[in-house]
């Protein structure tokens, strides 16, 4: 395996990821913080996966929709942490091109996915709290089916210019990423074109998105604390907010961390690069740790069938 630069070639069939540039002699330190956080990832999102399913008290829209962001947390801190670690243990840098395509759609989907699940989870808020007497009828499973794929088709369809873009180049400078795993913007930077569509097609995909999901849910939450208002006691006002706190702080765990990530790419020239990774990297397992424990704190029925799963009671 070659480490050093390639300029004699064109569309490689492999890349060499490097990991945390500049930081190769800490990779097994660093593998660390990253195996646990993966960990907690998996196996909290497992656990609210098993819960639902063994609960039929849990068959509802909002647990559907919970279900759907534990499948996408997992699919995204998988499709990345496997080979992080095996770069990070093994000095395993190698990935095939259309590997490393592969990783790029599905890190690329999946999170445009968790967003738009997060798009759901505030319209099924808005139906339980402003027109509670017709929340059944209204999410009704196939209803709930319906913005699962419209979610999924967003996501797949959006997304699908990314590989088929950086599958268009031609590879003639290096076939080495510094970078821990295939980002769009990382792999089409070494290409030997004009790579402008690129760019603004990935500032396009992230404003379009991000805007239109931001904009529904502040639409969801204006309408829901207009209602929480006209509630008659704060003891009710304060009940009928808390169930919206589990979905707040989801939020929060997801655009926060995904903003910083973003400015710090796009502004953060003067960053050393092993810091941008480093961010980079962890923010695609913010959202997989966080969100797990934030329901299982925040969300009753998860927590107690968790403690009785714990204590070995039967549900």
């Amino acid at each position: 395996m070659s480490n050093s630069n390639t300029t004699n070639f064109t569309n490689p069939s492999t890349f060499i990821l490097l990991g945390i540039p500049g930081l190769e002699a800490d990779h097994i330190w660093i593998s660390i913080p990253f195996c646990a956080m993966y960990a907690i990832a998996a196996l909290g999102n497992f656990t609210i996966l098993f819960i639902v399913k063994r609960e039929p008290g849990l068959h509802g829209p909002m647990f559907y929709f919970l279900c759907m962001l534990a499948v996408t947390d997992l699919v995204i801190s998988t499709s990345t942490l496997p080979k992080m670690l095996s770069i990070f243990w093994f000095n395993s840098r190698e990935i095939s091109f259309s590997a490393c395509l592969t990783q790029m759609y599905f890190i690329h989907c999946f999170s445009t996915m968790e967003s738009g699940i997060l798009v759901a989870m505030a319209f099924d808020r808005y139906v339980a709290i402003c027109n509670p007497l017709r929340y059944s009828t209204t999410l009704t499973n196939s209803v709930v089916t319906k913005i699962g794929l419209a979610v999924v088709m967003r996501s797949g369809i959006l997304t699908l210019p990314y590989p088929l873009l950086a599958r268009k180049w031609p590879y003639c400078r290096t076939n080495i990423i510094p970078h821990s795993y295939c980002g769009h913007m990382a792999v089409v930077k070494l290409a030997c074109a004009d790579i402008r569509i690129n760019t603004y097609y990935g500032l396009f995909d992230f404003l379009s998105v991000i805007g239109m999901d931001v904009f529904f849910i502040t639409v969801s939450y204006i309408q829901i604390l207009r209602a929480i208002f006209r509630l008659p006691t704060k003891d009710a006002r304060l009940k009928t907010f808390g169930t919206c706190i589990s979905h707040l702080c989801a939020i929060l765990a997801l655009y926060i961390p995904g903003l910083f990530s973003y400015l710090t790419q796009r502004f953060g020239h003067n960053v050393p690069v092993h810091f941008l990774v480093l961010i980079v990297s962890v923010y695609l397992l913010v959202p997989p740790v966080l969100h797990p424990i934030i329901y299982r704190l925040k969300t009753k029925q998860i927590q107690g069938r968790l403690i009785q799963l714990l204590t070995h009671k039967e549900f």
